[in-house]
């Protein structure tokens, strides 16, 4: 089992500081747990801004590669200057699209990844971004897309589902107990006129639970209203613990349109049936068969993520097919916590394939 750095400590000096403006979650833990070595192939499903890919490119080396993934191509761009100006930059193969695609994308590139790296967190502009619709902290247009080519907004389906679809989503995306009650405002509320605000949305959901008063108790994911984990104290004049009314009915909306569960339950099953038999597609595998095992890295910021990682992995390892690298969930120490409250929620699981 690798052994996690304390934060701070030297253990890894060789990691790289993050790009300006962003602070990446668990960095050391990241880069001791994935251990690359000089000429691997790394893969970053989820490049965000590139914070931890710097870090472990050092790692890799010239001889090796870092492959960069993102659905939002104005943030693969900036991860992939990023990598590129680290020292003794690797060859750095970006991808646009769904991480969902990448084990296709990585055998039409003749590409086997070494370790791999899921960080289901958003960057810090997805989330500061009023007009991307993620934040109820400023008013924007409803739209919560990761691709912004894609069709579906989270207008869309505020408008158009039926109100049991609605409720569904509200309930399984965002464990909302008043799921059929706020369904039934926002259906109520979209025959006058179209709800196409994140602010509206927020008052139509805190309408229908009674106001700031119903606030709920604090969820184990990223609150849609700052930071993932929300700030220490909550949204200014609510109580410590508590999060807007709205939060899990943002939570929900942005999984479904991103249709996040289904893209992480995608790549999982595609690990195991690797770990189990040959690869995905005929002439090769986009998992390397290596003597010191593809390493495997998910940071999740929900229950409903982290729930399918813990048993996906639980899997490999009772069918023998791959071994904890932490015995438990790796969480951010407090200081990281004090110092990059964006982290909070943030829970580090890793894997090694064996077969």
């Amino acid at each position: 089992m690798t052994s996690v750095p304390a934060p701070g400590s030297d253990a890894h000096p060789e990691v790289a500081p993050p790009a300006p403006g962003h602070v990446p979650v668990l960095l050391r833990e990241v880069v001791a747990l994935l251990s690359p070595q000089p000429g691997e192939t790394v893969v970053d499903c989820t490049a965000g801004l590139g914070g931890h890919a710097a870090a472990l490119a050092p790692c890799v080396g010239p001889t090796g590669r870092i492959v960069l993934n993102d659905l939002d191509p104005t943030n693969l761009a900036r991860a992939g200057a990023v990598v590129r100006s680290a020292p003794d930059a690797p060859s750095v193969t970006t991808v646009r699209g769904n991480f969902a695609e990448l084990p296709r994308r990585l055998v039409e590139l003749g590409l086997a990844a070494d370790a791999v790296l899921l960080d289901l967190g958003f960057a810090s502009s997805q989330m500061d971004d009023a007009s991307r619709g993620f934040s109820f902290m400023r008013d924007g247009p409803l739209d919560m897309r990761l691709d912004p080519d894609a069709p579906v907004t989270a207008a869309r389906l505020v408008n158009t589902l039926p109100e049991g679809e609605l409720a569904e989503i509200l309930r399984d995306f965002g464990e909302e107990r008043q799921a059929r009650r706020i369904a039934s405002k926002l259906v109520a509320e979209r025959a006058l006129a179209p709800i196409e605000t994140t602010g509206r949305l927020a008052k139509v959901v805190s309408d229908a639970l009674g106001g700031s008063g119903r606030a709920h108790s604090r969820p184990s994911g990223p609150s849609p209203g700052g930071p993932p984990g929300g700030p220490p104290g909550g949204p200014p004049g609510r109580p410590s613990g508590r999060i807007h009314p709205a939060t899990r009915t943002f939570q929900a909306l942005r999984i479904a349109v991103n249709d996040e569960l289904g893209a992480l339950r995608s790549l999982l099953e595609s690990v195991t049936r690797v770990a189990s038999g040959p690869g995905i597609a005929p002439g090769g595998s986009w998992l390397a068969r290596s003597g010191r095992g593809v390493r495997i890295v998910v940071i999740s910021f929900h229950s409903l993520e982290d729930r399918l990682v813990k048993h996906a992995f639980a899997e490999l390892v009772h069918r023998g097919l791959g071994e904890h690298l932490a015995k438990h969930p790796v969480a951010p120490s407090p200081d990281e916590q004090r110092l990059n409250p964006r982290s909070r929620s943030a829970k580090l699981r890793a894997v090694r394939l064996t077969s």
